[in-house]
């Protein structure tokens, strides 16, 4: 494949790229206008004319004027710097990334801009308001320096690692912006609203703040320009016509937090339009090869990231009514029409095929003995940590308590203590071993380390249907657990019908998977809001994933799911290996490549939906467990799938323990602890395949 060629700049292109750029102009400002008739107050477009004649009609006793300056124009400005800010910023970090999912929500710049505000917000810690978006640039600079650190090399080949690194430390900064809504229970509602992106202001004062600080950085990140543009060529092309490639990215990566630190200051975190508006910028650029230089790249991502935003926003209030989108924070509707691209994008898309093998680990383990050895230190380490589960809490037991138990002589309490605990610790092994089990079938099968169970909708599914359940009142925990393993299982057959078309196709099937992820995510969220805000609490902690309550029924499917399908795919362990390399190696070897892809999927599918029983929506341990697992003891599945659900069962049930000790008697939901415990080490591992 021939290097891409640098566009000679004629006067023609030129003035093709302004007047792609004065059309972007253009159409944000209509769709400004159609968002200034959106509002509560019922003031419509022939009131706003009357406004801006002097007239000094009232609403409700209120001036029409007051309407305009002090809700509609707000909101507007708020949305038209928001929105322009993060297509630049997706710009930004797609283009010294070179990987086309790279964006602000990706490489963890917004999770750490939100992290550090609700550390000040839950703490009560006063902070001026000018000084907001230093803690939010802190925050995000830090994120994005422990993401750049972890990738290691500055090379835009290494945009694998820095996606993985990036989806990694988001997780863990998630999961502890979570830790701290439930920690803070009367401050949970506002925050969680606030957490999916809100173009509600009070005045115009902070969006014009923020406006200077905008233009400010994006004439630093047009100074980059044709540095970028020679980027794009390749480090070493790049490097020897004189462009500082390390410096290069570090000051465009400066530029990207400072933009992201201004829009999560004013707005919360919105996904989607820093992923999007690039993506839409560079369809564009594909008719119009002049738009690719990033002189005029980046403003016309900014541009279709302000229309993005402004045509959520308006969209939402006029479908819903503005009364009762009021309650509906913006990220909503932007993740919904994210989630649309996304799968259209991905439907479009040509496999990388063979082409992008599976990453493979380097094999640690040479002989059977050293294999056997792993498996029972950490058979005898699991048994350890399944008795310290059993023995602490906020009552700490004896190991002679648990023979008294264990003898049906006990005292109340204590067995009241066990009777509780050991469902707890059996689901938490259980769930683990079965959530590992499917992060390494899924892995293999499409060939990608970014891959785990929540790319097969399980995750996101299991969650509507949960949510879905609560917020209606239409049942109890039995009917909870049935809708959300359905509604997995259901997401699941959705993507896979969506992706296969000529053959299931690895690369489309993530993308799918990643879009519905957004969408059905974004419903959920919108679900929860609009509930009675005392549900809230307890739903999203069991989203966060806890053992919270469960009992030993509740542990018997994914038992089952266990005994039934291990073996199977023990026994398909040479067609996870084969899969795993590329697509021709399968038909050279008589494997029916799609109808193997087909079926390991859906196993995986299975042990993940029905884990959703056991410890609720749980993350991360589908991705950190086979990491592991293949760094000790390399990349045959016939040693992978025993070690792997062990190393799985051993992350939940040490983060379930600490969850209930920490700060007994309240506890932290497990799968939080999963993200804090497991990204050190996925930080450690990342480091350590340097």
């Amino acid at each position: 494949m021939t290097e891409p060629r640098q566009h000679t700049t004629t006067p023609s292109g030129i003035a093709g790229g302004v007047v792609v750029l004065g059309g972007l102009a253009v159409a944000v400002m209509a769709v400004g206008v159609w968002h200034l008739t959106q509002g509560t107050s019922g003031v419509g477009a022939w009131d706003l004319l009357r406004a801006l004649a002097g007239s000094g009609e009232t609403v409700g006793g209120v001036p029409l004027v007051d309407v305009l300056t002090g809700s509609r124009l707000p909101r507007l400005f708020a949305g038209i710097a928001v929105g322009f800010a993060l297509g630049v910023v997706g710009a930004l970090l797609q283009s010294i990334t070179r990987n086309a999912l790279a964006s602000p929500d990706t490489l963890a710049v917004t999770a750490g801009s939100y992290f550090a505000l609700a550390v000040v917000a839950a703490f009560g810690i006063a902070v001026p308001l000018w000084a907001s978006g230093l803690v939010a640039f802190a925050g995000g600079l830090l994120a994005a320096a422990v993401v750049l650190g972890l990738a290691g090399s500055a090379s835009g080949a290494a945009t694998t690692r820095l996606i993985l690194a990036g989806s990694a430390i988001a997780m863990a900064l998630d999961a502890a912006t979570g830790m701290l809504l439930i920690l803070f229970k009367e401050s949970t509602t506002g925050l969680f609203a606030w957490g999916s992106g809100s173009l509600a202001q009070l005045n115009l004062d902070a969006a014009m703040r923020a406006m200077p600080m905008i233009v400010a950085v994006l004439v630093a990140a047009l100074l980059l320009a044709r540095r970028l543009d020679v980027l794009r060529l390749g480090d070493d092309t790049a490097a020897s016509l004189g462009v500082s490639v390390r410096g290069t990215r570090s000051v465009a990566v400066v530029c990207a937090v400072l933009l992201t630190a201004v829009a999560v200051t004013l707005a919360g975190p919105i996904a989607f339009v820093g992923l999007g508006a690039p993506v839409v910028a560079r369809l564009i650029s594909s008719r119009m090869p002049t738009l690719r230089r990033h002189a005029l790249l980046l403003p016309a991502s900014g541009l279709l990231g302000a229309f993005l935003l402004l045509a959520a926003d308006a969209l939402l209030r006029a479908l819903m009514g503005a009364q009762a989108a009021a309650s509906i924070p913006t990220g909503v509707p932007t993740a919904l029409l994210g989630a649309v691209v996304i799968v259209v994008l991905a439907l479009r898309l040509r496999d990388a095929g063979a082409s992008r093998p599976h990453q493979r680990a380097r094999s640690g383990l040479c002989t059977s003995r050293r294999f056997a050895a792993v498996m029972v230190g950490s058979l005898v380490l699991l048994v350890v940590v399944a008795v310290v589960g059993l023995l602490a809490g906020s009552l700490w037991l004896r190991l002679g308590d648990l023979v008294l138990w264990a003898q049906d002589a006990a005292p109340d309490l204590i067995e009241r203590a066990l009777d509780e605990r050991l469902p707890r610790v059996a689901a938490a092994v259980l769930a683990g071993a079965a959530l590992a089990l499917s992060g390494s079938v899924v892995q293999a099968t499409v060939r990608n380390p970014l891959a785990e169970p929540g790319i097969l909708g399980i995750t996101a599914g299991a969650g509507l249907g949960a949510v879905w359940v609560v917020t209606s009142g239409a049942g109890g925990r039995p009917l909870l657990i049935g809708m959300a393993v359905l509604t997995g299982l259901a997401t699941f057959a959705l993507i896979a019908v969506l992706a296969w078309r000529g053959g299931l196709r690895p690369d489309r099937f993530v993308l799918i998977g990643i879009g519905c992820g957004y969408g059905l995510t974004a419903i959920t969220t919108f679900l929860l809001l609009r509930a009675d805000p005392w549900d809230t609490p307890r739903i999203f902690t069991w989203l966060s994933g806890t053992t919270y309550g469960r009992t030993l029924v509740d542990v018997l499917p994914v038992a089952i799911a266990l005994v039934l399908l291990t073996p199977v795919l023990f026994a398909m362990r040479r067609q996870l290996d084969v899969v795993s390399i590329d697509d021709d190696t399968p038909r050279l070897l008589g494997i029916g490549l799609e109808r193997t892809r087909l079926t390991l999927l859906t196993m995986a599918a299975v042990l993940a939906a029905v884990s959703v029983v056991s410890i609720g929506v749980v993350g991360f341990v589908g991705l950190v467990a086979p990491h592991l697992a293949r760094s000790i003891v390399g990349a045959r599945h016939g040693r992978i799938i025993p070690v792997t659900m062990v190393f799985g069962a051993l992350l939940v049930a040490i983060a379930d323990t600490l969850g209930r000790s920490l700060i007994a008697p309240s506890q932290i939901p497990a799968g939080l602890m999963i993200a804090l415990v497991g990204a050190p080490y996925f930080a450690w591992l990342m480091r350590r395949s340097r």
